[in-house]
């Protein structure tokens, strides 16, 4: 919703949004993928994207693949010299992952909160369609399971409900003896030590997290800082360019500090619309992010981005996206914040959800040493679909470089459904890569080939 003091141009947004409405109703119900070609595909990667006009439609494009599940005997598709396989299987809508010291995989087993995104009426339940045929439309489990592959064959023979009965957990770390949660609206820890197997104790709160009443992007992930006295936390926006108002966005679309000691908050850096993976870069020991960027300006816009995050620094959102560039619908402007707005520093693509993010520094596959590795979840809203896909940055000294690389495909067969689509990743201490896969249920591991 744009912020309008024109009673003529609120009638003329709700309209628009009711159209709207409609057009996804009819998606989701026809289940009909659009043919159509993206008009100018332009360069959506890399450090110097070429950005697109914006799209002048009344109508988003919504696409939204469906969701089916792999068959038995297939799966994704690593890239040469890579081998795939399932690490785990018949997990229930499997998140997010942590690695611990000792091998042992965590899996955040999650979805919304009950109300999703608190989009109440006919927009709310069109929502939850559209939602229930991309497969995520599944009750939140609401525990974190662990897996642990103690022959060290690639397969998790071990499983073990770790904590259950909580609030849409994602983010985990474990610090200084506790092994910390972001529920949908708070930060919590338990007391725990690496190789247990079971949590039975109380969840100690820490720190209340946006994410009361209206929580459009619910998750929230964590990093410990090195020396574990801060958790940062990533907070997505709470509306696609602060419809909602802006009292809806405290502590939002920014990455947050919390002091592990005080649970005091403070906001680290903002104007990121829903920034979900974090990592330290190996190189220079900074912070860097994926990024998920705005809707409704077009298939080509705006593009999902990796970029360093830089203390005090402001990206954009809602006013300007990819640096300076003028969101025209927000208002009113704010020029002073647009000026300041840093360009983020590689784009992902635009609507690809990359989410998951690690860095990898191990030897297992050299051809990897530094890169980035990103979970794309993949389109709703695009004609021609992107994402749905596992890629790798290259880095130089603490910098992406080149053309992004597939390292798994194939989680959109040749009917353009899903049969599966990933999220986290993390690199395990053999190597090999680990995904989730919350349309599969599935962990799956990529590792060199034999």
């Amino acid at each position: 919703m744009v912020i309008s003091d024109s009673p003529n141009a609120a009638k003329a947004h709700l309209l628009k949004h009711r159209l709207m409405g409609v057009a996804v109703l009819t998606a989701v119900l026809s289940a009909c993928a659009s043919d159509s070609a993206p008009e100018d595909t332009g360069n959506e990667f890399g450090t110097a994207p070429q950005l697109v006009e914006p799209s002048g439609a009344l109508l988003p494009t919504v696409n939204p693949a469906k969701a089916i599940g792999w068959a038995e005997g297939t799966a994704p598709e690593p890239a040469p010299g890579l081998q795939v396989n399932a690490f785990a299987r018949d997990l229930e809508h499997p998140r997010w992952l942590l690695v611990l010291p000792n091998g042992d995989v965590l899996v955040a087993e999650t979805n919304a909160p009950q109300g999703g995104a608190g989009v109440s009426g006919i927009k709310g339940w069109i929502a939850s369609k559209m939602m229930s045929y991309a497969g995520a439309g599944v009750a939140s489990p609401d525990r974190i399971t662990l897996l642990r592959d103690a022959d060290g064959d690639g397969h998790a023979e071990i499983r073990s409900t770790l904590v259950e009965g909580l609030n849409s957990p994602f983010g985990m770390a474990v610090v200084g003896g506790f092994l910390y949660v972001a529920n949908a609206a708070e930060l919590v820890r338990f007391p725990y030590q690496v190789g247990d197997t079971r949590i039975d104790a109380q969840a100690e709160p820490i720190a209340p997290l946006p994410g009361k009443e209206l929580n459009h992007h619910w998750t929230k992930n964590l990093l410990p800082s090195v020396d574990g006295q801060t958790l940062y936390v990533a907070v997505g926006s709470n509306s696609n360019i602060a419809e909602n108002g802006f009292d809806a966005e405290h502590h939002r679309a920014a990455i947050l500090a919390i002091d592990t000691a005080s649970g005091d908050t403070s906001v680290f850096a903002s104007g990121l619309r829903n920034p979900v993976g974090m990592a330290w870069e190996p190189v220079s020991g900074a912070l860097w992010t994926v990024v998920n960027e705005r809707d409704e300006l077009g298939d080509q816009l705006v593009p999902d981005y990796l970029t360093e995050v830089e203390q005090g620094a402001f990206y954009g959102w809602p006013y300007s996206y990819w640096g300076n560039n003028v969101d025209q619908r927000v208002a009113p402007q704010k020029p002073e914040l647009v000026a300041q707005a840093r360009t983020p520093d590689y784009a992902l693509g635009a609507h690809t959800a990359s989410l998951g993010l690690a860095f990898y520094t191990h030897s297992a596959i050299p051809a990897l040493a530094g890169s980035a590795v990103i979970g794309q979840h993949g389109s709703w809203n695009r004609a021609q679909p992107s994402g749905y896909k596992v890629i790798a940055v290259n880095f130089d000294d603490g910098k992406p470089m080149g053309a992004p690389i597939d390292l798994l495909s194939g989680f959109l067969n040749s009917e353009g459904e899903a049969q599966g689509r990933p999220v986290g990743v993390a690199v395990n201490g053999q190597g090999a890569i680990l995904v989730a896969d919350d349309v599969g249920n599935i962990i799956w591991r990529v590792a060199a080939a034999r």
